[in-house]
């Protein structure tokens, strides 16, 4: 049986263009995702984010499914779960 330590997401390194890697909780990228996605037009929005009714849910649903959001031409946003040692 798999340890459940393997799926806890509490810490996440972020990349972003022209940015040095960050190393964020999840309660900071979810902060991060929702001040983002507030600058996003919902038309230019990735459907299945359409519909959510909160940036909330919408940047906890990120969190949860993906590793990547399209922040504009030539620019980028990813994370990845990590788990640093103590």
């Amino acid at each position: 049986m798999p340890d459940s330590l393997m799926y806890q997401q509490d810490d996440f390194v972020v990349l972003e263009t022209n940015q040095p890697e960050k190393f964020l909780t999840a309660d900071e990228l979810l902060a991060k995702l929702k001040m983002v996605l507030q600058k996003i037009s919902e038309d230019d929005l990735p459907a299945d984010l359409q519909n959510f009714d909160s940036v909330e849910a919408q940047a906890q649903y990120l969190i949860d499914t993906s590793c990547e959001l399209d922040i504009g031409p030539g620019q980028y946003l990813q994370w990845y779960a990590v788990r640093l040692e103590k």
